[in-house]
């Protein structure tokens, strides 16, 4: 499946409302009718947070909620995007001198950023022109993966629109590399499921390389997506760019730092690392031939649990600092003094392992599947709020009150400090989960009441990117 081409369905439009209203909207915009049409779904991710730009195993499933953009390649070389909702205002530029602003993530940026990789993979010198229209019921800066999926969306409508084709592999891989166009250093997972989801079924997604694994989640619960209402933007936050860092800054402290223990410096000079060619914290367990676990102690007896100074990592490390900023920090972390690498680290290899057991608890499937895997999803969420700190009051206030209506487990998912949380509910309590809920979350704030409509729902494994044509 992931060696082929995204899917081409011919479709009625009569059977087809949100499409046929597309291209209505469509025609009266730009007078002429699009030709096709592009899906990329959003995604939760169930289990496995802030680690798949460490290298590490993600499992989640694509959703119901996407972006569709309705496209007519144009003779001219000029791409003009509008949106559906009025908030997003219409963009125009020539195909020919894509220019992305880091410092203001406007939605027209994102599309931009799949335009461009894929321009940039193929060499295209005379790329086509596009009208496009787009509409998207993702809640924007909800952790559920709106920007990835307008990429990935965008890359396929261009690869569409001039006339070429590649894997949903590749296609993955080009929009995770596009998607740091505008400062996000992510690390694939939003991209492989938008790409890679087939319905029915979540995915285990490994990288390097990068392939996907079928998981059956077991029967009798089902996972309930609850939104905070506090918005989280990644590309216009350094948040999520700290994080990634202190697992960049961990991994290289774990390699170079032999005083506490002697005896992983000597095994990892002997099998040849260098930590100036380490990016990942996984690198360090593969190079080192070591367990998580084994990885968990190493970090105990490595890293200390006070937050380093960026003095002190140049110290560790034998290099200045302007060659840490120079070298290894990113643009938007220049500024940064201290880091937590022991939490981040510690994070990072329990979370991995969580997966693991996920996966595993789910193709075995005991008689108590749902309790392990409840506790598998709130130890994610304890270390996400203890070790990673990307948690934040009303995401905290929100997990509570999952777990006290009746959630067997509950966590954050996507990047936290905002967003959502994802919790697995015992299908014959769902009704009066998501009633006891909405009373005790969104009925108390005039706000979230406003968005409560498509805050709150349930929702199983969903496909991955198609494009539509007029049967």
């Amino acid at each position: 499946m992931a060696a082929e081409a995204p899917g081409t369905l011919p479709v009625q439009l009569v059977e087809q409302p949100r499409l046929q209203k597309l291209k209505e909207m469509f025609i009266s915009k730009f007078g002429s009718a699009p030709k096709f049409y592009v899906r990329a779904p959003g995604r939760v991710n169930l289990i496995g947070e802030h680690i798949d730009y460490c290298g590490y195993a993600v499992l989640p499933m694509a959703i119901e909620q996407d972006i569709l953009i309705a496209v007519e390649p144009v003779k001219t070389q000029v791409v003009h995007l509008a949106n559906t909702n009025s908030l997003y205002l219409d963009f125009s530029t020539s195909v020919n001198n894509i220019q992305i602003n880091k410092t203001k993530p406007q939605w027209h940026n994102y599309f931009l950023c799949g335009l461009k990789g894929i321009q940039e993979h193929f060499g295209l010198n005379n790329p086509t022109g596009m009208n496009c229209l787009l509409d998207g019921t993702i809640p924007p800066s909800s952790g559920l993966s709106s920007s990835s999926a307008l990429v990935c969306c965008a890359g396929l409508v261009t690869l569409r629109a001039n006339g070429k084709t590649l894997s949903k592999v590749e296609l993955a891989e080009i929009c995770t590399k596009s998607e740091r166009y505008i400062g996000t250093e992510g690390g694939g997972m939003d991209q492989s499921i938008s790409f890679l989801a087939e319905e029915g079924a979540a995915k285990l997604i490994k990288f390097s390389p990068l392939r996907a694994t079928d998981v059956r989640l077991p029967s009798g619960a089902a996972f309930v997506i609850a939104n905070s209402c506090v918005e989280m933007n990644k590309a216009a936050t350094s948040h999520y760019n700290i994080r990634v860092m202190e697992c960049r800054l961990a991994t290289k402290v774990i390699l170079e730092f032999h005083t506490v223990c002697r005896k992983l410096h000597l095994l990892s000079k002997s099998k040849g690392l260098d930590w100036e060619k380490m990016l990942r914290l996984h690198d360090v367990q593969t190079k080192l031939g070591v367990s998580l676990e084994e990885m968990l102690t190493i970090v105990e007896e490595v890293l200390h649990p006070e937050p380093y100074s960026a003095e002190e990592i140049c110290k560790c490390l034998g290099i200045s600092l302007e060659e840490l900023r120079s070298q290894i920090l990113s643009q938007n972390t220049q500024d940064v003094s201290t880091f937590k690498l022991y939490q981040r680290a510690k994070h990072v290899y329990s979370e991995a392992a969580r997966v693991l057991e996920f996966k595993k608890i789910c193709s075995e499937a005991p008689a108590n599947a749902l309790q392990l895997l409840g506790e598998l999803m709130n130890q994610s969420y304890i270390s996400c709020r203890e070790m990673y700190e990307c948690s934040c009051p009303e995401l905290d206030r929100l997990v509570d009150i999952c777990l006290q209506f009746g959630a067997i487990g509950s966590r954050l998912t996507g990047a936290g400090w905002g967003g959502c949380t994802v919790s697995m509910v015992p299908t014959d309590k769902l009704n009066a989960f998501l009633e006891d809920v909405r009373k005790a979350y969104y009925q108390s704030d005039v706000q979230r009441l406003a968005l409560e409509k498509n805050s709150l729902f349930a929702t199983k494994p969903g496909r991955g990117a198609l494009v539509f044509v007029e049967a």
